[in-house]
């Protein structure tokens, strides 16, 4: 069963965590880390770019010459896209991204980059931190503290928001509830800080 330290505010050992076997994976399969990494990001993608083409370009209905006789190119409008004011040819249009990814596929990959950090020895468990109010200098000093590499991912529970608030804004670092961690957020981190509560809920989760 893998042990993961456990630290305070300052950064101190207090004790370790075994942490449930069911939640790492040891061998790292990149391609499926990928395709997952790649749907979570195009599902984040709005998709709202668009343009008119030249039927939704208003005006134009007017023939701009006769057909023949003129020893002009024969034009039907004035919107045509290689005119000035003319629509787009094959213009984008609002579209959706996502593709989907087996939850069996992404619950795996998720093991395996939480594996990952696991054996690189940079995942710290948070214990008996409280923050009642946001605090980004406190936030700053918990960071430093930890001794963890940057970029770093600090997973807590949603009832630990000043918390959260308190390390949001620290270059860097991503601080994001448990519910909400993707496997992208993983892949990006070189170390991760949880709290016991999120532990609690990924170890419930995989039960």
């Amino acid at each position: 069963m893998p042990v993961i330290s456990k630290i305070d505010e300052t950064g101190a050992v207090v004790g370790e965590h075994d942490l449930r076997e069911t939640l790492l994976e040891s061998e790292v399969n990149l391609g499926l880390v990928h395709q997952v990494v790649r749907s979570e990001l195009a599902a984040h993608r709005r998709g709202t770019a668009a343009a008119k083409s030249r039927g939704q370009v208003s005006g134009g209905g007017a023939k701009p010459w006769r057909q023949k006789g003129t020893g002009r190119a024969r034009v039907g409008t004035s919107r045509v896209p290689q005119w000035t004011k003319g629509g787009v040819a094959f213009p984008p249009i609002p579209r959706s991204y996502e593709f989907k990814v087996n939850k069996k596929a992404r619950a795996k990959a998720f093991r395996m980059v939480l594996g990952d950090l696991v054996a690189g020895g940079t995942v710290k468990v948070l214990s008996g931190v409280e923050f009642d109010e946001p605090s980004t200098r406190r936030g700053a000093g918990l960071v430093d503290g930890a001794g963890v590499e940057l970029p770093l991912l600090v997973v807590a529970s949603p009832e630990e928001l000043a918390l959260l608030l308190s390390l949001r804004n620290l270059p860097g670092v991503r601080a994001l509830p448990v519910g909400d961690v993707e496997v992208q957020d993983y892949a990006w981190a070189a170390g991760a800080l949880i709290t016991e509560d999120a532990i609690r809920f990924l170890e419930g989760s995989e039960a």
